[in-house]
């Protein structure tokens, strides 16, 4: 078990967990894995200070206030930097522990709600990160004394260190044997190491007694299960408090694990739906349903994020990436003495209407040659939109400022300090060399290779964090967030393309597509890579901005639009690069939306497409398509195909008394709340389409499976068949001649059977569009 005595003097580990301490402990909690493999628990002082500032007589009645209220608090009065307006005259405020600095802060803002806020809200992780340079997984040397509290703390890494050293986590892993919300679980699978059990559910204090016995058996640093948030530990723990059996998973027994609860929020168009979440003390949990962009990354990297974040791992795996870049803004501003402010305060300046279209263009846009083209490059800017902000100098107080040296931004006229480093530039400069690294490692090596996966997954984690860093810009809440600045990189983003396509032109290349920070260009006789080099150097010249080869395509085909095949669309297209890798974009394949059946028949599609020999044409390998699609189609007329891998799955985007005309997904969600089963907005539902009203049938229900007789065969050979069309109207091949060519797969099934109530539930957890062979069970 871990260690809460005996002192770490002179010991090297690495940070595991940080939270603030409770009662009179010292302010900070810091668990570490030490070399020596002990797990140990340390504390530290750690004063957290806030600031006011506001007219002078206000902050001289908010002093009279706190020496009421809070005698012994220390207070100051200093001059701070404000990113917009300069140095302010604050009141500075200074708590010993982290609950009383929010306590105060609490009082104080409802009594002075007129006085700014500074530093008030900051992670107990970012500040700590600032001040000491200590983040999660920090390889540090520390001391400390016979009571475990920290004389000496110092880190031996950096954040932006491409090689961490690699502590010796213990990994546990729980998982029910089928997914809780389709149907009831009757045990637990659990794995440590080379220990693998199956645990019953019930009865549940048997239960609650061996998984605790288990967790101080092994005493993981990290429990990674399925369902874990928003199931597993809640009725763990709720058993527990009714049956009055002791169960703690937390490492730290003093504590109780952390539960908040679920919610449904609007962001970038759509809805997003979060789980409840349960944190725990001294070691980790995740959920790996209910993590952010886990299925992108993996935990390789969630561990990437927390580093060059400093967020805890338990936070950032469940926290949108724009949450990490706002902690690495906060995190640059402390170090430079720049105050955060607890509100956003700058609101968007006034534009005339010309100024407002001139301005508010976005990315640009060069619409694709439709049908299909050999021998494309596709060039893509590094990171295009970060690699604007460090080499301009974009930053919400730079842009507009007027200086001798200044930048004019192209088409908006307006100027961009240089005379100082911005904020967002200094946040973004060591993110973006730090991607690049790993891209350049990644380029070396061959996707065999044992380093390859996770060099991938930790530059994939930075990805996300600098996509989100261009869209942080004009986020109407974000701290240091300014809407012309998000409008200036947008202006430099046009303007970069355009050189770029004037370069491609000027050398002699066809350019194809153009979309955002990609260009798609030809010419006959370039069919290597080197071909492509002087252009990469020219455009590199001409712009500033790094540009790289994403590869050279044998063959890409650029789609038209359903409605019209006259207009193009520009980012729904599919190709094959000349090792054989396949790229598709905007099709069924790629839609969360798709039935599996339809995305697997589609990309077998594409599959005999692809294995064409070079020189030969396309549409040779329709006589084979025809073929397989005529046996598919006689699957399904047959009741071939699993139920499951027909199951549809849409989100609700509203409650359901909010729907004036309800979606299909809205028909099912109203089929599971009839069942006792309730679908937040922002959540998936699963239906199967069906004959008869309302046409869909809720693929969670509880009961029996639905006759096979049931199924709208009609709606899937039509979802079926435009996805092949969309395949083959390059070449030629419209829906109209491949409902031709398949004429006669079988005759219709015969009427609609009554349906009873039925439910599906799959053995196992699939990704976004699992395999065919996908089983159907029954309900337990």
């Amino acid at each position: 078990m871990a260690e809460r005595s005996g002192g770490a003097g002179g010991q090297t580990g690495w940070l595991l967990d940080l939270y603030a301490g409770e009662g009179e402990e010292a302010g900070v909690v810091l668990w570490f894995l030490l070399a020596d493999g002990r797990r140990q628990r340390l504390t530290l002082d750690f004063p957290l200070t806030f600031y006011a500032a506001g007219p002078f007589p206000r902050l001289r009645a908010a002093w009279r206030f706190l020496r009421d209220n809070h005698p012994t608090l220390p207070l100051a009065r200093m001059q701070r930097e404000d990113l917009f307006a300069g140095m302010l005259d604050v009141l500075a405020v200074t708590a010993n522990r982290p609950d009383v600095q929010l306590a105060v802060f609490s009082s104080l803002a409802r009594a002075f709600p007129d006085l700014d806020y500074y530093d008030a809200d900051i992670p107990l992780s970012l500040r700590l990160a600032a001040a000491l340079a200590l983040f999660p997984l920090a390889y540090c040397e520390l001391e400390a004394d016979e009571a475990n509290h920290i004389r000496r703390l110092t880190p031996l890494e950096s954040t932006w260190d491409l090689e961490p050293t690699t502590p010796p986590l213990r990994l546990m892993t729980i998982e029910p044997d089928v997914p809780p919300f389709q149907a009831t679980p009757c045990w637990l699978r659990v794995r440590c190491g080379r220990t693998d059990n199956r645990i019953p559910l019930q009865p549940g204090h048997l239960l609650l007694r061996q998984l605790q016995a288990t967790f101080k058996r092994h005493d993981p640093d990290l429990i990674l299960t399925r369902w874990g948030d928003t199931w597993l530990f809640p009725t763990l723990l709720e058993q527990a408090a009714q049956t009055g059996i002791p169960f703690n998973p937390n490492r730290d027994e003093g504590q109780r694990p952390l539960q908040r609860q679920e919610n449904s929020y609007f962001t970038y168009g759509q809805v997003v739906y979060r789980g409840r979440q349960v944190h725990l003390y001294g070691r980790w949990h995740i959920d790996q349903q209910n993590a952010m962009l886990y299925g992108d990354y993996g935990l390789e990297g969630v561990l990437e994020q927390a580093r060059v974040t400093g967020l805890p791992v338990q936070e950032i795996a469940r926290k949108s990436p724009g949450a990490g870049i706002t902690a690495i803004q906060m995190i640059t501003a402390l170090r430079r003495g720049v105050l955060v402010p607890y509100q956003k305060q700058q609101a968007e300046g006034w534009k005339t209407a010309r100024q407002l279209i001139r301005a508010d263009r976005g990315g640009l846009v060069y619409q694709p040659l439709i049908g299909l083209h050999r021998e494309v490059a596709e060039l893509d800017f590094v990171s295009m939109y970060p690699s604007i902000m460090v080499h301009h100098n974009i930053s919400p107080e730079t842009v507009g400022i007027g200086a001798s040296d200044a930048k004019i931004v192209p088409e908006l006229g307006i100027p961009v300090d240089q005379s100082r480093e911005g904020l967002v530039p200094q946040t973004l400069r060591p993110l973006l060399a730090k991607r690049i690294a790993l891209k350049q490692q990644l380029a070396q090596l061959t996707r065999q290779d044992c380093r390859y996966r996770s060099l991938k997954a930790r530059a994939d984690a930075l990805k996300w964090l600098l996509v989100v860093c261009f869209g942080y810009l004009g986020y109407k809440n974000a701290r240091f967030g300014r809407i012309e600045s998000h409008e200036a990189v947008t202006a430099y983003g046009r303007e970069a393309l355009l050189r770029a396509k004037e370069a491609a032109e000027e050398m002699g290349f066809t350019v194809l597509h153009m979309y955002v920070d990609g260009i798609w260009v030809q010419q006959t006789g370039y069919s290597q890579p080197a071909d492509f080099a002087p252009l990469q150097a020219e455009i590199l010249a001409r712009t500033g901005l790094p540009i790289a080869l994403e590869g050279v395509y044998r063959w890409v085909a650029f789609l038209p639009s359903r409605l019209d095949d006259r207009v193009p669309v520009a980012n729904r297209y599919f190709g094959v690069f000349g090792d054989g890798t396949v790229k598709l974009r905007g099709i069924e394949a790629r839609r969360r939306d798709t039935a599996p059946w339809v995305a697997q028949v589609q990309q077998e599609i594409m599959g005999l497409l692809t294995a064409v020999p070079p020189g030969q044409p396309l549409e040779s390998c329709l006589p084979v398509v025809w073929a397989r699609l005529r046996q598919h189609l006689a699957d399904l007329q047959n009741g071939q195909i699993p139920l499951t891998a027909l199951l549809v799955s849409q989100t609700l985007s509203r409650e359901l008394a909010a729907y004036r005309v309800p979606s299909a997904a809205a028909h099912a969600a109203g089929q599971l709340a009839m069942a006792g089963k309730t679908v937040r907005p922002g959540q998936r539902v699963r239906f199967l389409y069906i004959r008869g009203a309302p046409g869909v049938l809720a693929g969670d229900l509880p009961g029996a499976p639905p006759a096979v007789t049931a199924v709208d065969v009609e709606r899937y050979t039509r979802l079926l068949l435009r996805a092949a069309s969309a395949i083959l109207s390059p070449l030629a091949v419209d829906e109209a001649e491949i409902r031709r060519q398949v004429q006669g797969w079988g005759r219709h099934l015969p009427c609609q059977l009554p349906l009873p109530a039925s439910g599906l539930a799959s053995d196992q957890t699939h990704a976004q569009h699992g395999p065919a062979e996908l089983v159907l069970m029954p309900s337990k």
